[in-house]
Protein backbone atom coordinates (compact mmCIF):
# COMPACT_ATOMS: atom_id res chain seq x y z
CA UNK A 1 0.00 0.00 0.00
CA UNK A 2 1.56 3.28 -1.14
CA UNK A 3 1.45 6.51 0.86
CA UNK A 4 0.69 9.66 -1.13
CA UNK A 5 1.21 12.97 0.63
CA UNK A 6 -0.30 16.29 -0.40
CA UNK A 7 1.15 19.74 0.23
CA UNK A 8 -0.55 22.71 -1.45
CA UNK A 9 -1.75 26.29 -1.08
CA UNK A 10 -5.28 25.17 -2.04
CA UNK A 11 -7.17 25.63 1.23
CA UNK A 12 -10.14 23.43 2.08
CA UNK A 13 -11.97 22.53 -1.17
CA UNK A 14 -9.57 21.65 -3.98
CA UNK A 15 -7.59 18.99 -2.07
CA UNK A 16 -10.75 16.94 -1.62
CA UNK A 17 -11.18 16.82 -5.39
CA UNK A 18 -7.56 15.71 -5.80
CA UNK A 19 -8.16 12.91 -3.32
CA UNK A 20 -11.17 11.78 -5.31
CA UNK A 21 -9.02 11.47 -8.43
CA UNK A 22 -6.26 9.62 -6.58
CA UNK A 23 -8.62 7.13 -4.94
CA UNK A 24 -10.44 6.49 -8.20
CA UNK A 25 -7.19 5.52 -9.89
CA UNK A 26 -5.46 3.97 -6.88
CA UNK A 27 -8.11 2.75 -4.40
CA UNK A 28 -5.55 1.25 -2.03
CA UNK A 29 -3.54 4.45 -1.64
CA UNK A 30 -3.18 6.01 1.78
CA UNK A 31 -3.38 9.79 1.50
CA UNK A 32 -1.77 12.06 4.08
CA UNK A 33 -2.33 15.82 4.13
CA UNK A 34 0.88 17.57 5.15
CA UNK A 35 -0.73 20.99 4.76
CA UNK A 36 -2.96 22.95 2.42
CA UNK A 37 -2.23 26.23 4.17
CA UNK A 38 0.87 27.33 2.30
CA UNK A 39 0.52 31.05 1.70
CA UNK A 40 -0.92 31.59 -1.79
CA UNK A 41 1.77 31.38 -4.52
CA UNK A 42 4.57 31.18 -1.93
CA UNK A 43 6.73 28.58 -3.67
CA UNK A 44 9.64 29.14 -1.28
CA UNK A 45 7.49 28.35 1.74
CA UNK A 46 6.12 25.25 0.04
CA UNK A 47 9.65 24.03 -0.70
CA UNK A 48 10.74 24.74 2.88
CA UNK A 49 7.86 22.83 4.48
CA UNK A 50 8.18 19.92 2.05
CA UNK A 51 11.91 19.74 2.81
CA UNK A 52 11.21 19.51 6.52
CA UNK A 53 8.52 16.85 6.20
CA UNK A 54 9.27 14.45 3.32
CA UNK A 55 11.80 12.33 5.22
CA UNK A 56 9.30 11.36 7.93
CA UNK A 57 7.57 9.00 5.49
CA UNK A 58 8.74 5.73 3.97
CA UNK A 59 8.41 4.82 0.34
CA UNK A 60 6.02 7.71 -0.32
CA UNK A 61 4.88 9.69 -3.34
CA UNK A 62 5.02 13.37 -2.36
CA UNK A 63 2.74 15.74 -4.27
CA UNK A 64 3.60 19.42 -3.80
CA UNK A 65 1.57 22.01 -5.71
CA UNK A 66 2.17 25.71 -5.23
CA UNK A 67 1.89 26.75 -8.82
CA UNK A 68 1.64 30.41 -9.82
CA UNK A 69 2.69 29.34 -13.34
CA UNK A 70 -0.21 26.94 -13.85
CA UNK A 71 -1.37 26.92 -17.47
CA UNK A 72 1.93 28.31 -18.80
CA UNK A 73 4.89 26.55 -20.43
CA UNK A 74 6.35 25.42 -17.10
CA UNK A 75 6.80 21.65 -16.96
CA UNK A 76 4.84 19.20 -14.83
CA UNK A 77 7.32 16.65 -13.50
CA UNK A 78 7.86 13.48 -11.55
CA UNK A 79 11.22 13.23 -9.80
CA UNK A 80 12.45 9.82 -8.71
CA UNK A 81 14.96 10.00 -5.87
CA UNK A 82 16.64 7.25 -3.86
CA UNK A 83 13.67 6.67 -1.54
CA UNK A 84 10.75 8.72 -2.90
CA UNK A 85 8.85 10.08 -5.85
CA UNK A 86 8.11 13.82 -5.97
CA UNK A 87 5.28 15.13 -8.16
CA UNK A 88 4.61 18.78 -8.96
CA UNK A 89 5.45 21.78 -11.13
CA UNK A 90 9.04 22.45 -12.11
CA UNK A 91 9.28 25.77 -10.29
CA UNK A 92 11.75 24.88 -7.54
CA UNK A 93 9.31 23.48 -4.99
CA UNK A 94 10.55 19.90 -5.37
CA UNK A 95 14.24 20.63 -5.81
CA UNK A 96 15.62 20.92 -2.24
CA UNK A 97 13.95 17.70 -1.07
CA UNK A 98 14.72 15.69 -4.18
CA UNK A 99 18.35 16.75 -4.37
CA UNK A 100 18.89 15.93 -0.69
CA UNK A 101 17.51 12.41 -1.21
CA UNK A 102 19.65 12.08 -4.37
CA UNK A 103 17.85 12.34 -7.69
CA UNK A 104 17.85 9.20 -9.83
CA UNK A 105 15.66 10.39 -12.72
CA UNK A 106 13.39 13.23 -13.81
CA UNK A 107 10.35 12.78 -16.05
CA UNK A 108 7.86 15.10 -17.70
CA UNK A 109 4.19 14.23 -17.25
CA UNK A 110 2.31 13.92 -20.53
CA UNK A 111 -0.75 16.14 -20.77
CA UNK A 112 -2.69 13.09 -21.99
CA UNK A 113 -2.77 11.90 -18.40
CA UNK A 114 -5.70 14.28 -17.96
CA UNK A 115 -7.74 11.79 -19.98
CA UNK A 116 -7.83 9.73 -16.81
CA UNK A 117 -9.76 12.57 -15.21
CA UNK A 118 -11.80 13.54 -18.25
CA UNK A 119 -10.77 17.17 -18.55
CA UNK A 120 -7.77 19.50 -18.62
CA UNK A 121 -8.25 22.95 -17.18
CA UNK A 122 -5.72 25.77 -17.35
CA UNK A 123 -6.14 26.52 -13.64
CA UNK A 124 -6.34 23.20 -11.76
CA UNK A 125 -3.46 20.95 -12.70
CA UNK A 126 -3.57 19.60 -9.16
CA UNK A 127 -6.66 17.70 -10.21
CA UNK A 128 -5.98 17.09 -13.91
CA UNK A 129 -2.22 16.40 -13.99
CA UNK A 130 -0.59 15.92 -10.59
CA UNK A 131 -3.24 13.82 -8.82
CA UNK A 132 -3.49 11.21 -11.60
CA UNK A 133 0.31 11.18 -11.98
CA UNK A 134 0.73 10.45 -8.27
CA UNK A 135 -1.90 7.69 -8.37
CA UNK A 136 -0.38 6.01 -11.39
CA UNK A 137 3.17 6.19 -10.02
CA UNK A 138 1.86 4.65 -6.80
CA UNK A 139 0.42 1.87 -8.95
CA UNK A 140 3.78 1.36 -10.68
CA UNK A 141 2.37 2.65 -13.98
CA UNK A 142 4.78 5.05 -15.71
CA UNK A 143 3.10 5.06 -19.11
CA UNK A 144 2.27 8.77 -18.91
CA UNK A 145 5.84 9.80 -18.15
CA UNK A 146 8.46 10.77 -20.71
CA UNK A 147 12.03 11.93 -20.77
CA UNK A 148 12.57 15.34 -19.21
CA UNK A 149 14.17 17.39 -21.97
CA UNK A 150 14.80 20.65 -20.13
CA UNK A 151 18.17 19.55 -18.74
CA UNK A 152 17.92 20.21 -15.01
CA UNK A 153 15.15 20.96 -12.58
CA UNK A 154 14.67 24.58 -11.66
CA UNK A 155 16.81 25.13 -8.60
CA UNK A 156 15.77 26.78 -5.36
CA UNK A 157 18.21 27.47 -2.54
CA UNK A 158 16.49 27.36 0.85
CA UNK A 159 19.34 28.62 2.97
CA UNK A 160 20.42 31.71 1.05
CA UNK A 161 20.99 33.94 4.06
CA UNK A 162 24.11 36.07 4.57
CA UNK A 163 25.96 36.84 7.78
CA UNK A 164 28.60 39.28 8.98
CA UNK A 165 30.04 40.03 12.42
CA UNK A 166 27.17 42.23 13.47
CA UNK A 167 24.30 41.61 11.00
CA UNK A 168 22.31 38.78 9.50
CA UNK A 169 20.15 39.01 6.38
CA UNK A 170 17.66 36.15 6.16
CA UNK A 171 14.17 35.30 4.97
CA UNK A 172 10.96 35.12 6.91
CA UNK A 173 9.80 31.76 5.64
CA UNK A 174 6.77 30.96 7.73
CA UNK A 175 4.58 32.45 10.43
CA UNK A 176 3.01 29.61 12.38
CA UNK A 177 -0.32 29.66 14.21
CA UNK A 178 1.42 30.62 17.46
CA UNK A 179 2.88 33.74 15.86
CA UNK A 180 6.42 32.36 15.78
CA UNK A 181 8.44 33.86 12.93
CA UNK A 182 10.43 31.09 11.27
CA UNK A 183 13.48 32.19 9.29
CA UNK A 184 15.86 30.27 7.04
CA UNK A 185 18.92 31.09 9.18
CA UNK A 186 20.62 27.86 10.28
CA UNK A 187 23.15 29.42 12.64
CA UNK A 188 23.22 30.63 16.21
CA UNK A 189 24.86 34.05 16.34
CA UNK A 190 26.02 35.99 19.39
CA UNK A 191 23.75 36.39 22.39
CA UNK A 192 20.64 37.25 20.42
CA UNK A 193 19.24 39.69 17.89
CA UNK A 194 17.84 43.19 17.67
CA UNK A 195 15.02 43.88 15.22
CA UNK A 196 12.53 46.76 14.88
CA UNK A 197 13.65 48.21 18.18
CA UNK A 198 13.10 44.96 20.09
CA UNK A 199 15.73 42.70 21.62
CA UNK A 200 15.33 38.94 21.08
CA UNK A 201 17.78 37.14 23.40
CA UNK A 202 18.99 33.78 22.10
CA UNK A 203 17.78 31.03 24.43
CA UNK A 204 17.25 27.26 24.42
CA UNK A 205 13.57 27.09 25.49
CA UNK A 206 10.58 29.38 25.78
CA UNK A 207 10.71 29.10 29.56
CA UNK A 208 14.08 30.86 29.63
CA UNK A 209 12.24 34.21 29.54
CA UNK A 210 9.21 35.53 31.39
CA UNK A 211 5.70 35.29 29.98
CA UNK A 212 5.11 37.93 27.31
CA UNK A 213 8.83 38.50 26.72
CA UNK A 214 10.48 38.19 23.28
CA UNK A 215 13.09 35.55 22.57
CA UNK A 216 14.92 33.82 19.73
CA UNK A 217 15.85 30.16 19.45
CA UNK A 218 16.64 27.38 17.02
CA UNK A 219 13.27 25.70 16.57
CA UNK A 220 12.10 22.35 15.25
CA UNK A 221 12.99 23.30 11.66
CA UNK A 222 16.62 23.69 12.73
CA UNK A 223 16.46 27.40 11.91
CA UNK A 224 16.18 30.63 13.87
CA UNK A 225 12.75 31.65 15.11
CA UNK A 226 11.69 34.95 16.66
CA UNK A 227 9.09 34.27 19.32
CA UNK A 228 7.26 35.63 22.34
CA UNK A 229 6.65 33.36 25.31
CA UNK A 230 2.91 32.60 25.37
CA UNK A 231 2.40 35.43 22.89
CA UNK A 232 2.87 36.28 19.22
CA UNK A 233 6.07 37.70 17.77
CA UNK A 234 4.23 38.24 14.48
CA UNK A 235 1.66 40.44 16.22
CA UNK A 236 4.36 42.29 18.17
CA UNK A 237 6.25 43.07 14.94
CA UNK A 238 3.25 43.54 12.65
CA UNK A 239 4.28 40.67 10.39
CA UNK A 240 1.40 38.74 8.83
CA UNK A 241 3.07 36.36 6.38
CA UNK A 242 6.34 34.96 5.13
CA UNK A 243 8.21 35.70 1.95
CA UNK A 244 10.15 38.83 2.86
CA UNK A 245 13.73 39.53 3.81
CA UNK A 246 14.75 40.90 7.19
CA UNK A 247 18.01 42.24 8.55
CA UNK A 248 18.83 41.41 12.17
CA UNK A 249 21.50 43.05 14.30
CA UNK A 250 23.56 40.51 16.22
CA UNK A 251 23.90 41.19 19.94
Amino acid sequence: MKVITLLTDFGDYYPGVMKGVILTLSPEARIVDITHSIEPQNVFQGAFLLYHSYKYFRNAVHVAVVDPGVGTERKAVVVESKNYFFVGPDNGILYPSAIEDRIKAVYSIKEEISEQVGELSTTFHGRDIFAPAAAMVANGDYSYLEEFEDGELKKLELFDYSVSDDKVRCRIVYVDRFGNIVTNLREERGKGFYFNGIEFPLVKTYSDVDKGEPLSLIGSFGTLELSVREGSAAEMLGIKRGGGWIELEVL
